[in-house]
């Protein structure tokens, strides 16, 4: 099983009610997949878009987070296709999280040692490289 992340647009013409009514699709639609919801659904917020989508200015933006098998997202994207509810969704595999105490401390990268020249130093080899 892998944990997925569900972002989705619903259209702005459908009351809130009805859009929640879709949202609460969605999470019986991932059920009957035998997958897990892993955090509560999100509250839908209207937003408005920064370019049209299917001649529409603002959408009801959700998302939902899941665990499901793999050889079930297929059949998931396929039925989200067929909602036409559903102006565009976004389905992302999401990594597990570890506890903090589990993560392990990023090792820094050693800084360069930089070797200082001297100017009398530069200006000698550059004496000697241009009498030769």
């Amino acid at each position: 099983m892998k944990y997925y992340r569900l972002t989705y647009l619903i259209s702005p013409e459908l009351a809130e009610e009805e859009a929640k009514k879709i949202q609460e699709s969605l999470n019986s639609l991932v059920q009957s997949k035998n997958g897990i919801l892993t955090s509560g659904t999100s509250n839908l917020i209207k937003r408005s878009l920064g370019s049209p989508i299917q001649k529409k200015n603002s959408a009801y933006l959700g998302s939902l987070e899941f665990g499901l098998e793999v050889e079930k997202v297929a059949e998931l994207q396929k039925e989200l296709k067929e909602k036409k509810e559903i102006l565009r969704f976004m389905l992302i595999f999401k990594k597990p999280t570890k506890p903090e105490e589990e993560k392990k401390p990023r090792r820094k990268k050693p800084e360069p040692k930089e070797d200082k020249v001297e100017l009398k130093e530069m200006e000698d080899k550059l004496d000697e490289i241009l009498d030769k």
